[in-house]
């Protein structure tokens, strides 16, 4: 079922584009200098492609900036945080695939908003 449904956060907001069985497609937007809680996923694999602004990936023990045009995948049970270390919005498109794609399967490990 393709849909678009916003959900607003204290570090930006995304829009769900598509929610299917097996997988789901957002539209992420992280305000400039605002990161996502460190966390991982037990059910499923993120694949995000950048589509605007500046980014600094934390992926398990490993970190890579990433900008426009570039993509990287986070495998399940993979610990892993977005950065927007630019100006401007940093803008992805995560397409998530798995078992179960619900937003109750985050494990927060570090969060800068209390959410832990």
């Amino acid at each position: 079922m393709c849909i678009k449904t916003e959900d607003h956060r204290p570090w930006g907001y995304y829009q769900v584009l598509c929610d299917e069985t097996s997988y789901k497609v957002k539209r992420i937007i992280v305000y400039p200098g605002k990161r996502l809680s460190l966390q991982r996923h037990l059910h499923r694999n993120e694949h995000w492609y950048i589509l605007a602004g500046e980014a600094l990936v934390r992926c398990s023990d490993r970190e890579v900036h990433l900008k426009k045009g570039d993509s990287i995948d986070i495998p399940e049970k993979t610990i892993h945080r977005v950065f927007n270390t630019g100006f401007d919005e940093l803008m992805f498109i995560e397409v998530q695939r798995g078992d179960y794609c619900g937003e109750d399967d985050i494990e927060r490990i570090e969060d800068d908003y209390g959410r832990v």
